[in-house]
């Protein structure tokens, strides 16, 4: 165990484990289990993390923090590969905070000594509208607007409004550059945050807008690390393998990837000498990890949780949902601009990856927000092999997985628009799908021959309907 004692006792670095706490340089939105295997072990690992302390925000579990708190920020990351499990203390979280404690947000943010905001609030964190943008008409987003024009300090609720909250304490602070680092799994991240940022601001105040574009700098990130909720029993293997009582562990697997695009005016840990890679060309890897990566993911939510299964490694065993995997890797591929060597080596790696039967990562854990997620990870692919003429059965074949899921077939329906899109999977078979296909896009339900595949792999799926 690397970074700790093995005797019995509670977590803390009074006690000896870890490295003292680092003074905050960066804080992170968004605390939970993908945060603390990925960002905060790259910080953990970079040869100055004694100088880039964490300060982080729970989005929803406000326990999360306080069980962090109560052991200094500690955790144990459990590397958990085929053959046996790795376990590690780190130390690179100096502080953890509810997102309730909104003026130690806006205090961090009006910090000289803070120098980049990393952020993972998944896909619905961002609250875009269709054209790409924030989604202004969005009640919550039009009370958070409200709020800040009558009071830059006001707390307020969704992330693009926090960011901008907290961007408005550094310019009264007058207190330098920051870089804003979106790590989500959305194509072109940095972009995006940048976008809804600025659209906010625009709505509290045009003169904050212009301040952000020449003081806040926003990176574009590719992140990849498998990450599975914490179970009890992942209490119970870090207590019986190290002694330790540690409220919040993580379980992750042994491989990781962090590709990054963007300026650090400010300075920034030295990432890439923990194994982080800078390139001014992030697509190509973004794009093999989207849609290899986490279309695969979705496609197993949605159809291997409909065949009665219940994580990816159980899914991935079984001949059907793998040939479909297949099937869906290889029109994605066709599409990639990665050497084709390299990709069918990342096929491999990720086969293995998925049927690693010891991280138990669970299909309606994925499941969620698929009207979120199956734009950026299915979709791009399916328009390319259309326009090449083709009818790809491994995306239509997810689409039509994800109508039986809004249907009720296999993982409970939980998405960001759930009230909107399951309504519109009811009644007969031949009328939802093409409602279905036209909350992703409209253009889909004109494609009859894309709504008749659809349709056709929905009926073999045998989904069963809602009442």
């Amino acid at each position: 165990m690397s970074g700790a004692q093995t005797t019995a006792g509670e977590l803390s670095r009074a006690a000896g484990y870890g490295r003292a706490a680092a003074p905050v340089r960066l804080v992170h939105l968004g605390l939970g289990n993908f945060f603390r295997a990925h960002q905060a072990w790259y910080t953990d690992r970079a040869p100055d993390a004694g100088d880039w302390g964490i300060a982080a925000f729970t989005g929803r579990r406000a326990e999360l923090a306080d069980a962090l708190n109560a052991q200094e920020g500690l955790y144990t990351l459990v590397t958990r590969a085929a053959d046996g499990d790795r376990f590690d203390v780190l130390s690179s979280l100096s502080r953890a905070h509810p997102a309730a404690d909104y003026q130690a947000w806006l205090g961090y943010l009006a910090s000289p000594h803070v120098r980049a905001v990393t952020i993972t609030v998944t896909e619905a964190g961002y609250v875009r509208g269709a054209d790409g943008g924030l989604d202004r008409d969005r009640p919550q987003i039009q009370a958070d607007v409200e709020a800040l024009r009558h009071d830059l300090t006001a707390q307020v609720r969704t992330a693009p409004a926090r960011l901008v909250a907290g961007c408005a304490a550094r310019r009264h602070a007058e207190v330098g550059p920051l870089t804003v680092v979106s790590c989500d799994n959305l194509p072109d991240n940095g972009v995006v945050v940048a976008r809804v940022v600025r659209d906010l601001a625009e709505m509290v105040d045009p003169g904050l807008a212009d301040w952000l574009a020449g003081s806040i700098s926003f990176a574009t990130t590719m992140v990849d690390r498998i990450t599975p909720k914490t179970t009890q029993e992942d209490l119970h293997t870090v207590k019986a393998a190290t002694g330790l009582n540690d409220h919040a562990p993580v379980a992750t697997e042994p491989f990781s990837e962090w590709v990054l695009s963007g300026p650090f005016p400010g300075g920034r840990p030295r990432w890439d000498d923990a194994g982080a890679t800078f390139t001014d060309d992030i697509q190509p890897y973004e794009q093999r990890k989207l849609w290899l990566l986490n279309g695969g993911h979705s496609l197993l939510a949605y159809a291997g949780s409909a065949r009665g299964h219940q994580t990816v490694a159980e899914a991935v065993a079984d001949e059907t949902c793998r040939a479909w995997l297949e099937d869906w890797w290889s029109e994605a591929s066709r599409h990639l601009s990665l050497p084709p060597a390299d990709v069918a080596a990342y096929r491999t790696a990720l086969l293995d990856r998925f049927a690693n039967p010891r991280m138990h990562h669970r299909l309606d854990q994925i499941a969620a927000d698929g009207s979120q997620k199956l734009p950026i990870r299915i979709l791009p692919t399916l328009r390319r092999e259309r326009a090449a003429g083709r009818l790809p059965p491994g995306a239509t074949r997810a689409l039509a997985a994800w109508v039986c899921h809004l249907r009720g077939a296999g993982a409970p329906v939980t998405d960001a628009r759930a009230d909107q899109v399951v309504p519109l999977a009811t009644g007969p078979l031949p009328d939802a799908v093409p409602r279905v296909l036209a909350a992703l896009d409209p253009t889909l339900a004109d494609d009859d021959d894309l709504v008749a595949a659809v349709l056709a792999h929905a009926e073999q799926l045998g989904q069963r309907t809602r009442s």
